[in-house]
């Protein structure tokens, strides 16, 4: 006890959480984790909690996977690092380049890394600029993206995100970037309803590159599944049309599948639900299951050509391609197909539906939507229960009740709960996350309706 207020006293007076105040941290405690193996976590108090959040939408293979520890630690041994600047390279980064141009759809196929999901955002818009100069076009330099999509928080990438309460404390924004009303059927921006809506939203991307002129647009970025304000799966004629108005204008089309990606929707990348393939593919996350901390892009050939020549593609980084990040990589690609995890997120996933469709069945006065593709999900719920307004208040009051009762989850603005829980995650951990969820819902029942 005496060295867990110890460590609690150190928190306050050194650590800096993102997002969140001191005020916070002191209403609410801490929440120490200790432990962690499949997709169960331990406190530092011995409680044990269903990870419903993948740890951030990472460990797809769950927690505590010795082989993967092991992997790394062996790289370690031989060459814990070199850099892969000029002509220098390695064997794990060689191998991890070509394992994810085979996981790639199409012709993706050139491979540049980075260290984290806003970090190769940040490269896929640098790529698509000094592309379009290179090949001529110099005033091509706008970046066209959606409200309500989550690229990141570097600069770069905070231009493209679409949420205002991210972007306003450090305005003004990196130039060039331009918003279009993000696809959602359960909430449609444009009052519209699926199939009798003329597909407004990928209609807005053109109207949008015609107002700005197409000369000045050098890509598009957007996620093939949102999953940052609820899970967004788009209608299915949604990418195709975007990929047909990219290559009518000559703007290049980047795929973000850092959260989705890497078998989170019951496919390996969530492009291929929809037929299409990208110019430019941003992964990360679930590529080394949250084991090091490492990204990537994944380019077509033409565009990779262009820097082959005269000029090259300056973003040179220190830690780009890490011997022991790609020794991690390469362990956890491999362990996902030999437990065959991208099928066990498609099924489960089905059932996750389900259950959470009968959640929301028994509870017809709170909750209003329920969403998702593979294992990521979200539900939404009504903007008043009774008489009471769903705010930020009550949504931290009922995450923080569903920890209590040992699901650790977290909400999205407009009043979405968001899942998206590991790979490994089995029909037992949805009946208990869904029993957890009915417990806290019932008592939000009783209280106020």
């Amino acid at each position: 006890m005496e060295e867990r207020e110890q460590l609690r006293k150190w928190e306050l007076a050194y650590l800096w959480h993102p997002e969140t105040t001191r005020k916070d941290q002191l209403k609410h405690g801490y929440k120490m984790i200790t432990e962690g193996k499949g997709y169960i976590l331990k406190d530092i108090d011995g409680k044990e909690y269903i990870d419903g959040l993948g740890g951030m939408e990472c460990t797809g293979i769950g927690h505590g996977r010795k082989e993967i520890i092991d992997a790394m630690a062996e790289q370690g041994r031989k060459l814990e690092f070199e850099h892969i600047f000029d002509f220098f390279v390695h064997e794990p980064v060689i191998k991890v380049a070509k394992k994810l141009a085979e996981l790639t759809p199409g012709d993706l196929q050139h491979v540049m890394f980075g260290a984290s999901g806003s970090d190769s955002v940040e490269i896929a818009l640098k790529i698509a600029r000094q592309y379009q100069a290179m090949k001529g076009f110099p005033r091509r330099y706008k970046v066209i993206s959606r409200w309500n999509s989550f690229h990141g928080v570097t600069m770069g990438a905070l231009g493209a995100n679409g949420f205002t309460n991210l972007r306003e404390p450090f305005e003004p924004m990196t130039p060039g970037f331009r918003h279009i009303p993000h696809p959602s059927c359960c909430d449609c921006p444009f009052g519209e309803h699926y199939p009798d809506c003329n597909l407004e939203c990928a209609e807005a991307f053109e109207k949008e590159v015609i107002l700005e002129g197409p000369e000045t647009i050098a890509a598009f970025i957007g996620e093939s599944i949102s999953c940052a304000r609820g899970v967004q799966p788009p209608p299915k004629e949604y990418w195709p049309k975007i990929r047909k108005i990219c290559n009518k204008y000559g703007i290049l089309l980047i795929d973000d599948e850092i959260l989705i990606g890497a078998g989170k929707s019951g496919r390996f990348y969530a492009c291929e639900h929809y037929d299409y393939v990208p110019d430019i593919l941003v992964t990360g996350k679930g590529i080394s299951s949250g084991y090091f901390p490492i990204s990537a892009v994944v380019a077509k050939p033409e565009i990779y050509e262009v820097f082959q020549d005269e000029e090259a593609f300056l973003h040179p980084q220190t830690f780009q391609g890490h011997p022991m990040g790609c020794a991690a990589i390469l362990k956890n690609l491999e362990i996902i197909e030999r437990e065959n995890l991208v099928k066990n997120a498609e099924i489960v996933g089905k059932y996750f539906t389900e259950q959470l469709n009968a959640l929301a069945s028994n509870h017809p006065q709170i909750l209003s939507h329920v969403t998702g593709k593979g294992l990521p999900h979200s539900i939404l719920l009504y903007p008043k229960i009774g008489n009471k307004v769903v705010d930020n208040e009550m949504m931290v009051r009922i995450r923080e009740r569903a920890y209590e009762l040992g699901l650790i989850c977290r909400f999205e603005e407009k009043r979405y709960i968001m899942f998206c829980p590991p790979l490994v995650f089995d029909k037992k951990a949805v009946n208990r996350s869904v029993e957890i969820w009915d417990q806290v819902f019932s008592e939000i029942e009783k209280e106020n309706l």
